[in-house]
């Protein structure tokens, strides 16, 4: 009996060639390949008469051969057979190209089951190149249901069909990690039944039950993790918080904090009183005063005689923040300083001293604050700006110059619950809902390409009133296939045709981290009028003065994504404006754009985003947040999802500790997920 740690390469027709193509697909032993599931199925199990075919869908039928088949040589590399088969229903003529087999096999009288796709019109219709058997052999390529894998170049689905089913013959599948009564309970195959099931389904109710079993195990395998993670931080001990008296603070604010701010610091101070330390998300929309929750957190750190470290994703970030909390910390006797990468070697050498000395109760900071050189006195404090920019492993690092500090997690991306579980499961939340006193909602416009004059008439007049805009292309470079606007390009028109007066300047991905910075604090300075840019900008800098954000063939974005991206205007006292532009007339695409018009509530769009794009799309290029799931589909499978997450909260409860063989083997599948996670999970 083979195991599922050998190689492929005991597999007959696997040699080192084949094995580096699996290779590509991450598959190495007879355990990877196991787990490479079909990502879609054929059912050919249906046998059809031919007069009830439908063009363009493939399907089985059964047909006598009612001629010899006849070859024709076309020209060098081209032969056609053609044969013309029926059944009771009709008549259809086949064809196949360069198919030697099919002329040599296909007998006149005989009958043959048939898989194929009809194509043509009511003047007459054909198959091209089906797949067909004897009926009294066993199914192969008919009447059967075909997974249909994942593939990489070299590699066909009958090698992989083949090499799997040789995997399956030669190894037991993965042990069964699901307790019984979970099983019984939420109607889930076993582990020995489901993976067999999932790649040789008898039928696609059984394909459905091996799916739904290998989805809720992946659920619950990530949720017990969590569980676990969350249990063992409950046991680590760290200094309760003796002085929690904000009024000081409060009072020193320019203006009233909202219920929604004031509950999240409540949520806070019961952290940092508990005498654990303390994790938790702060979760709000764009421009919901995040930051001053960040404050009055390092303010009770400061308090308690604690340092804090504030991690920001670019160093403009961090000026931002070190010149909104400096200002604001000094009249309490609060010591801020900031430290970027681009400060002189004498400057860091300067602010990391007074570091180490206790001489700064507030460290402002983009990545230099990760660095080996940058030892605190008592770090109490740990606060991570738009966590998707950092994983686990960055906050390991800042959480690990101190002794077990707080931490204080921000983002301004509205998630939707279930998600918000899976990406911060190890957190608790407090959700911020409610935008400041004086913030004007944005007004967002959809419109098409002949509304062109009046957009660039509406750019005109903001900058003549004083004010700057954005306009954001989804492309750096043209692509005449996509037909889509590129920022480079355009940045060109504008400032060549269309105003050649106003000051245009253009940023994108592809410019040095240092040349994109500059651009945005110069643009933030008031140096520029309008900034066409990419989606760089989506996390970005604060420009009060912008008042209107343009987006270009708003359809290629993701609702959620073209809501932070709307999140960069509006953030001074003036009324400010999105548009959205679009070529696309797709009923479903003007309808979740035109969801983001009616509404600026993130969190219902983060909702809306989830149910019509998935998770994917969901978090554009930054999926890094999501656990790699092999199986589960986040948008299609939530209620298994909350399913799972109550059971292994209830096992954990139950049976966290157990020497089951179950338990036994869930831990370790929990080990080996979460270190193959490290660094790319948040």
């Amino acid at each position: 009996m083979a195991r599922l740690s050998d190689p492929i390469t005991i597999l007959k027709g696997i040699g080192p060639t084949k094995a580096k193509q699996f290779a590509e697909l991450n598959i190495f032993t007879l355990g990877d390949l196991i787990c490479h599931f079909p990502r879609t199925y054929e059912d050919r199990t249906r046998l059809l008469p031919i007069d009830k075919m439908e063009v363009d869908v493939p399907a089985c039928f059964r047909a006598m051969v009612m001629n010899t088949p006849r070859t024709a040589h076309i020209r060098k590399g081209l032969d056609l057979t053609r044969v013309q088969v029926a059944d009771h229903s009709a008549r259809l003529t086949l064809t196949f190209f360069n198919n030697k087999y099919a002329a040599e096999q296909l007998q006149y009288g005989k009958e043959y089951i048939f898989y194929g796709t009809l194509t043509g019109d009511f003047v007459g219709y054909s198959m091209t190149n089906p797949i067909f058997e004897s009926p009294d052999s066993l199914p192969v390529a008919t009447r059967r249901v075909l997974p249909i894998y994942p593939l990489t170049a070299g590699l066909n689905n009958n090698t992989m069909l083949k090499a799997v089913r040789q995997a399956l013959e030669l190894c037991d599948p993965p042990a069964e990690i699901l307790p019984e009564a979970v099983r019984r309970e939420y109607d889930i195959l076993s582990a020995d039944r489901a993976y067999y099931a999932i790649h040789e389904p008898a039928n696609m109710a059984e394909a459905e039950l091996a799916k739904k079993r290998l989805v809720f195990e992946e659920f619950f395998v990530f949720s017990a993790g969590l569980a676990l993670m969350r249990a063992a931080r409950a046991e680590k001990k760290t200094a309760a918080y003796r002085d929690t008296e904000m009024q000081p603070f409060y009072d020193a604010l320019p203006f009233r904090l909202t219920g929604a701010q004031q509950r999240a610091i409540g949520d806070m101070i019961a952290d940092v009183s508990s005498g654990k330390p303390m994790n938790r998300l702060v979760q709000g929309d764009v421009g919901s005063g995040k930051t001053m929750v960040a404050a009055a957190a390092a303010y009770l750190a400061a308090r308690n005689g604690h340092q804090s470290a504030l991690m920001a994703p670019t160093e403009i970030l961090a000026e931002q923040h070190y010149q909104s909390l400096s200002k604001l910390f000094a009249p309490l006797g609060i010591r801020t300083a900031l430290l970027t990468g681009s400060m002189t070697p004498k400057q860091k050498r300067e602010i990391r001293e007074k570091i180490t000395n206790h001489e700064i109760d507030l460290a402002v900071g983009t990545h230099a604050l990760l660095s080996d050189a940058t030892q605190f006195a008592d770090l109490g404090l740990v606060i991570a700006d738009e966590q998707h920019r950092f994983g686990v492993a960055q906050r390991s690092k800042l959480s690990a110059k101190g002794d077990d500090p707080h931490l204080l997690v921000m983002s301004a991306t509205p998630i939707p619950r279930t998600l918000a579980l899976l990406m911060y499961g190890d957190l608790e939340v407090s959700i911020i809902n409610e935008l400041p006193p004086g913030r004007k909602a944005v007004d967002t416009f959809l419109v098409g390409e002949s509304y062109r004059p009046r957009i660039n008439a509406f750019i005109r007049k903001q900058v003549q009133e004083g004010h700057q805009c954005f306009v954001v292309c989804p492309a750096i470079e043209e692509n005449e296939d996509l037909g889509i606007k590129a920022a480079s390009v355009w940045a060109e028109t504008l400032q060549k045709t269309v105003f050649p007066d106003l000051r245009i300047m253009l940023i994108h991905g592809q410019m040095k981290g240092a040349e994109k910075e500059a651009a945005m604090a110069a643009f933030a300075r008031g140096e520029a009028d309008v900034l066409v840019a990419t989606t760089v900008i989506e996390v970005g800098v604060d420009v009060p003065n912008a008042t209107l954000m343009v987006i270009e063939d708003a359809d290629r974005f993701g609702l959620s994504q073209l809501h932070q991206l709307r999140g960069r205007v509006g953030r001074g006292g003036h009324q400010s404006y999105c548009i959205l532009t679009t070529h696309n007339h797709n009923p479903d695409t003007v309808a979740r754009l035109k969801a983001l018009c009616k509404t600026t509530d993130g969190f219902r769009i983060a909702e809306e985003d989830l149910k019509m794009r998935g998770p994917g799309d969901f978090f554009g290029a930054r999926q890094s947040g999501l656990p790699a799931f092999r199986v589960a589909n986040l948008s299609m499978d939530l209620q298994l999802l909350k399913d799972a997450q109550a059971a292994s909260a209830a096992w954990i409860n139950t049976e966290g500790t157990s020497d089951t063989p179950e338990a036994i083997a869930l831990r370790q599948r929990i080990g080996t997920l979460f270190q193959r996670a490290e660094g790319t999970m948040n």
